[in-house]
């Protein structure tokens, strides 16, 4: 055989190996990604979409849970005040949930619907000291983070960050809103009797802010 046949040849199986070895190299690959990765399927644990916090979610879950302790442990209003007037920390640490800015206390009232204001209604409630201010929150916006906190079984450790802890807060308070308050009409509460069962934040104790898991208009 020719120098010319021989190189030709060798050219020919150079060029005959090319997409051999391109093929090889793409099934070594594929074999590669196919080892580094994991199949999820939707809606299992690991699906990203489940992992992310929902806020929504999260107060539909919890307010009923909140609701149904607060109104557990909430004490006839009458015995509230005159515990926090003999001893407001006695009290505080008694019957209420502590919190960085104050006690969280449950509390039954009993009595009449005065004035509304803003996003509340003031209630003057039977048994208690005229210098006593009890307001009532009934939207349509709910401040604060009272609800949150009032069991002290939701704590910050058990989110990603402030924000998720805030979002939480305002989620329990609108499905606060959803449960008691959808089907009450702030405007048309002067003058009505009715049972409140709530929760308040011990800061002023001649001021009281109640923000309610349960109201009933009689």
């Amino acid at each position: 055989m020719s120098t010319q046949t021989e190189t030709s040849a060798t050219r020919s199986t150079r060029s005959n190996l090319k997409p051999i070895l391109g093929a090889a190299l793409a099934i070594i690959v594929v074999g590669a990604i196919a080892i580094d990765t994991t199949v999820v399927r939707i809606g299992s644990g690991d699906d990203v979409r489940q992992q992310a916090f929902s806020p929504e979610s999260y107060g539909a879950e919890q307010f009923p849970k909140i609701q149904a302790a607060v109104q557990q442990k909430a004490v006839a209003a009458t015995e509230l005040a005159n515990a926090i007037a003999a001893d407001k920390k006695a009290a505080g640490e008694k019957y209420g949930v502590a919190t960085t800015t104050g006690p969280v206390l449950p509390v039954t009232l009993n009595g009449v619907f005065g004035e509304r204001k803003s996003n509340y209604n003031e209630l003057k409630v039977d048994g208690l000291p005229a210098d006593v201010t009890v307001r009532v929150q009934t939207g349509p916006a709910v401040n604060g983070t009272d609800l949150r906190d009032a069991t002290g079984t939701i704590e910050f450790g058990q989110f990603t960050n402030q924000i998720q802890f805030q979002d939480a807060g305002s989620a329990i308070n609108n499905e606060m809103k959803k449960s008691v308050l959808a089907n009450l009409d702030p405007a048309t509460l002067t003058g009505k009797t009715a049972s409140v069962v709530g929760v308040f934040k011990l800061v002023n104790p001649k001021n009281w802010l109640v923000t309610p898991v349960k109201v009933e208009v009689k």
